[in-house]
């Protein structure tokens, strides 16, 4: 018996009904696409996590022996905790020309239309394969598909180039800043705050930090590198969550803040920690071990993703570029899967409906016009790598 047509629209609704915020698992929805392309004869790899509630999916329509172009886009949203939604944020709403729901711009929109048009691409006698790839905790720092790469990266018939569909107005990205986050945890001595003297502070301790970090963000903002095809045209440094602090009264003991830096290509992210160690060994520990010399400040990386740049002339540039009808190209400064299948091996653009103004918002949104024009995108790929 014939499938029955899945279009994009009630395919995006199925997709975003699943809550795959990156704190939970993916695999019913992960479950939900393998069963879909088992239906249509095309076989599904899982790479699991290791606790086994997460996985990447990779499949081949077409040719297995060739290499091919792969479609890449993560499974996993954001929260919607405290955030003012006005529609059901897992409940796919249509009003006037949008589609609302968290993930249907970042980036469940683009998957949901590739998977569309699988029953085509099955259909379709293609010169060389297409490749998907669907992958988990890209939104905690693009930790999941690294264990699908390293499977990929030595194959003989891997990717010879990527198209991540990460929201850019279907405007072709080749480069992106690249993403380095870290936990600074300052160890201090508590006291009674009426003997300040016999207590290291370490809340006091790392405001000093965060305003080193500060020091260091308006250095790269006023004297660069820069380069103006990025939004800010500087890497950023920033901090944005810190806990510390028992009760006012209390000399505290104990403060940790995450901060993060967002590195133009080829910036050094290691010159920036070696200057807040080195402030941390000049300016604070001297004085933090004179009251206890068991006190301490631990600089920890929490994850790294490299930034991405691909060339103008590459032929996965030019063929997007003609695939989106675009007269040039873009760069962002969110980070993205790419820079680590390049590193791979696997030259990478990215396009993708809807735009990264709208992403992790309440009342996150896809146009349909964006959605209209990642399906003529993939529609004018499909021609271009079939026989017919």
């Amino acid at each position: 018996m014939a499938r029955a047509v899945i279009d994009k629209i009630e395919m995006t609704t199925r997709l975003v009904a699943f809550d795959t915020t990156s704190r939970n698992s993916n695999l019913s929805l992960i479950e939900f696409i393998r069963d879909y392309l088992d239906g249509y004869g095309v076989k599904s790899e899982l790479v699991h996590d290791a606790s086994g509630k997460k996985a990447n999916l990779y499949a081949t329509i077409g040719r297995d022996d060739q290499s091919g172009i792969l479609l890449s886009g993560h499974t996993d949203v954001v929260p919607v905790d405290d955030q003012d939604w006005h529609t059901d944020p897992f409940k796919l709403t249509e009003k006037g020309d949008r589609l609302y729901a968290r993930g249907s711009a970042d980036m469940k929109g683009f998957i949901a239309t590739v998977l569309s048009l699988v029953p085509e691409l099955v259909k379709r006698k293609l010169r060389e394969p297409i490749h998907l790839c669907f992958s988990y905790d890209e939104e905690v720092g693009c930790i999941g598909v690294r264990s699908l790469i390293d499977v990929l990266k030595d194959r003989p018939n891997k990717p010879r180039f990527a198209i991540i569909g990460e929201p850019t107005n279907m405007q072709v990205g080749v480069g992106h800043k690249g993403k380095h986050s870290f936990r600074c945890t300052v160890h201090g001595h508590e006291a009674h705050s009426s003997l300040v003297h016999q207590g290291v502070n370490a809340v006091e301790a790392a405001a000093e930090l965060v305003s080193k970090l500060k020091e260091i963000a308006r250095r790269k903002r006023d004297h660069g590198p820069f380069d103006p095809d990025f939004q800010p045209p500087y890497s950023s440094v920033h901090t944005g969550v810190i806990h510390g602090g028992t009760a006012l009264n209390i000399v505290p003991r104990e403060c940790s803040f995450d901060f993060e830096m967002r590195q133009l290509p080829g910036d050094d992210v290691g010159a920036v920690i070696s200057e807040l160690k080195e402030f941390a060994a000049k300016r604070l520990l001297p004085e933090m071990h004179a009251v206890d010399p068991e006190t301490r400040i631990l600089i920890e990386e929490m994850t790294a993703a490299p930034g991405l740049s691909t060339p103008i002339d590459h032929e996965a540039t030019q063929l997007a570029a003609t695939l989106s009808g675009s007269n040039g190209t873009t760069k962002v400064s969110f980070a993205t899967e790419g820079g680590l299948f390049a590193e791979a091996g696997i030259p990478t653009v990215i396009c993708g409906p809807g735009s990264i103004d709208q992403a992790h918002k309440p009342d996150e949104f896809v146009a349909l016009e964006q959605i209209a024009r990642c399906e003529a995108f993939l529609q004018r790929l499909i021609d271009r790598v079939s026989q017919s």
